[in-house]
């Protein structure tokens, strides 16, 4: 899976880029590092496909989430999935992180932005592969899921 990465003018991609660069080996970028640990715990030949990873403001943010989801307010991250045709390869989908709500987030919560950051971005592919929380169950289970994958990269678990 090979991942694009788009920043939206008026976010500051310096610090976009400096909260992937902790995850970071060697020459594996950092945001690349986040999606291998994915493929390790999610076997889902799925993930072959490529996803889109727009780092967006507020008002974009806010906008989406009204076109596409009837909530008239920005949100941490959104995930598109690819609808294709028979015999062609689409990417997975795209995902669109709020880059303000994900730092007052991270704020809010005592994380770094980075791990917050790489929480979101672990739940919106999880997301692209069919995971949801919508009862008890699947959210526990898209917990476990989350919560190995955020540990491998380092990360504690973001729902303790």
């Amino acid at each position: 899976m090979a991942i694009e990465l788009q920043v939206a003018d008026g976010v500051a991609a310096a610090a976009v880029d400096a909260a992937f660069k902790e995850f970071s080996a060697g020459p594996v970028n950092g945001l690349d590092a986040l999606l291998q640990q994915v493929r390790d715990v999610v076997l889902d030949d799925q993930l072959e496909r490529d996803v889109c990873l727009r780092v967006c403001d507020s008002a974009e943010s806010q906008n989406l989430n009204h076109t596409y989801r009837g909530r008239n307010t920005p949100t941490n991250i959104l995930s598109f999935t690819a609808a294709g045709m028979d015999g062609v390869t689409v990417p997975l989908g795209d995902l669109a992180l709020c880059w303000p709500v994900a730092v007052a987030e991270a704020q809010q919560q005592g994380k770094t932005v980075a791990h917050h950051v790489a929480h979101l971005c672990v739940h919106g592919v999880l997301h692209l592969l069919g995971h949801d929380h919508a009862d008890d169950a699947e959210a526990e289970a898209m917990e476990r899921i989350e919560t190995q994958i955020l540990a491998n990269l380092g990360v504690t678990d973001p729902y303790k």
